[in-house]
């Protein structure tokens, strides 16, 4: 799959690309990423890409042109219908239910907004997908274009040491949705507080179920809106919902 960048800070990137255990999906090009420096294809001496608004205001806006030459010139080095993806406030929140569509997909072309955003005619012509990180404002999209990157490439095969770990990962269907479990390890003791007994105990059907009932607490003290939504697609069990009663 590939993925271009259109952003004002390509060198953001750099760090990202080639370091922990991800890397492994971009340096193979299972998930294949191309920058595109947007003052490159901005016009006069100073390579302007943004301009006041009209009506007044503060801040400024990106320019509808030098962003229509840049996408036009990613389309014809792709020659596909990439769908144009806007990292905007307005956006449908990322979920893993997003992230796996796009780990399934032929890829993007993403933009990295800045400043008070862009001129909203480019939007309406060009753009077919918003996308936001939460209910917060970030300096620029780029954070967000790394963040969908980072979800989407260690869904790739071989990327993860062990193949079938995100499938224990909170918000996958493998967890039926829910948030993961605690995990402990070494020292059995720390600072006075000790390790689950049924951890050390060797007895995988009781390990599971205590897993399973500290998903379903955690879940319901932190995000009961997962516990909902478990419910209605039909993942509690009778003994999940006797748990669920108790607490």
């Amino acid at each position: 799959m590939r993925f271009d960048i259109i952003t004002l800070f390509p060198e953001i990137f750099a760090p990202f690309l080639t370091s922990g255990i991800t890397r492994r999906a971009f340096e193979s090009g299972q998930v294949d990423v191309k920058l595109a420096n947007l003052r490159d294809f901005a016009s006069g001496n100073y390579r302007r890409v943004d301009d006041r608004p009209f009506g007044g205001g503060p801040g400024m806006v990106m320019l509808a042109e030098p962003l229509t030459q840049c996408l036009k010139d990613i389309q014809a080095q792709r020659r596909d219908a990439a769908p144009v993806v806007l990292f905007s406030p307005a956006g449908a929140v990322l979920n893993h239910t997003m992230v796996q569509r796009w780990a399934d997909s032929q890829g993007a072309i993403l933009i990295c907004g800045r400043y008070e955003g862009l001129d909203q005619r480019f939007i309406d012509v060009h753009v077919t997908e918003q996308i936001s990180l939460g209910d917060f404002v970030l300096s620029g999209g780029e954070i967000a274009a790394m963040a969908l990157l980072d979800a989407l490439a260690r869904l790739q095969p071989g990327v993860l040491n062990t193949p079938d770990s995100h499938s224990q990962d909170s918000f996958n269907p493998g967890l039926d949705g829910l948030l993961d479990c605690p995990q402990f390890t070494r020292p059995e003791n720390w600072c006075g507080r000790a390790v689950p007994e049924v951890l050390l105990s060797g007895h995988h059907v009781q390990i599971e179920r205590w897993r399973r009932e500290q998903r379903l607490a955690g879940t319901l003290r932190l995000r009961p809106d997962l516990i909902d939504q478990a419910r209605k697609l039909g993942r509690l069990t009778a003994m999940d919902e006797d748990f669920l009663s108790k607490l």
